[in-house]
């Protein structure tokens, strides 16, 4: 799917698209812009006045270092609103390559969770009814809505069964606040050696979920050490990551859960 003449015209870009790899597909680079599809409205309106102020505060911040946390600068459409006919945009940031190192990915999400923290108190979306298969799949994570391991898919039933037995509702993970349920894969560097954080996909849940969902989402995509699972296994974490693996599992809907089972099999022997 490309972006109409209608998109392109409010977005006031070139009609040159270039396909950009990563994430979930389809995003084009138009001039200096990244386009990208499947931006719902109603998050977006509330998500990029923040992320853009934000974004502008990072990069001009006093006493900054050059290699000092950045965000992709969301832009409006020449009419104000964020996203048209389903497409978002963002700045694109030239010579930037993808940043897959675990431990610098955890390091940015507790910059980013502590900034977004300071300006976010509440999200007014958090109690509203799942807009899509992804917030479906964290409500019945976090036990907010009833799970059904059927629904997964027969392939992953059986997974989905032992997750669900595995997860203690009463686990105190920390505070709910805004955070970036998506990191593995969205964070660049720029020229400078700075990580940008892209796409960010808004949750209201404690940042160790969000951290254990990057930790699962690296090791079983993106080549980071599987023994990064093991401090995992205990306590808080092993519940932040019951819940992660829930959340991948339910919103994937995975044919063959090999590649979650070999991820998590530090977590149980039954799984190795």
């Amino acid at each position: 799917m490309h972006p109409t003449d209608h998109v392109l015209d409010l977005f006031a870009v070139p009609g040159g698209l270039e396909p950009l790899a990563g994430g979930q597909g389809g995003s084009f680079r138009a001039g200096d812009l990244v386009l990208s599809p499947g931006r719902d409205a109603a998050v977006h309106d509330l998500l990029s006045p923040v992320i853009a102020r934000l974004a502008v505060d990072l990069d001009t911040r006093a006493g900054r270092d050059r290699q000092d946390l950045r965000i992709a600068m969301p832009i409006p459409a020449r009419d104000g609103s964020w996203v048209v006919d389903g497409w978002g945009a963002s700045r694109f940031e030239d010579g930037a390559q993808l940043l897959v190192d675990l431990e610098a990915t955890l390091a940015v999400a507790a910059v980013l969770h502590a900034e977004l923290a300071e300006r976010v108190r509440d999200w007014p979306l958090a109690h509203q009814p799942p807009r899509d298969r992804w917030a479906a799949a964290d409500r019945i994570a976090f036990g907010e809505a009833p799970g059904d391991a059927e629904a997964a898919g027969p392939g992953a039933a059986p997974l989905v069964r032992w997750l669900l037995d595995e997860r203690d509702l009463d686990a105190d993970l920390g505070a709910s606040q805004l955070v970036d349920g998506d990191l593995a894969g969205n964070v660049l560097l720029d020229a400078d050696g700075a990580p940008v954080v892209i796409d960010i996909a808004p949750y209201w849940r404690p940042p160790l979920w969000a951290e254990a969902t990057c930790v699962l989402d690296s090791v079983m995509w993106w080549g980071a050490d599987p023994d990064a699972m093991v401090r995992w296994r205990e306590g808080a974490p092993r519940q932040a990551m019951i819940r992660a693996a829930l959340f991948r599992v339910l919103s994937d809907r995975p044919d063959d859960t090999a590649v979650f089972e070999r991820a998590l099999a530090p977590l149980s022997p039954a799984l190795r």
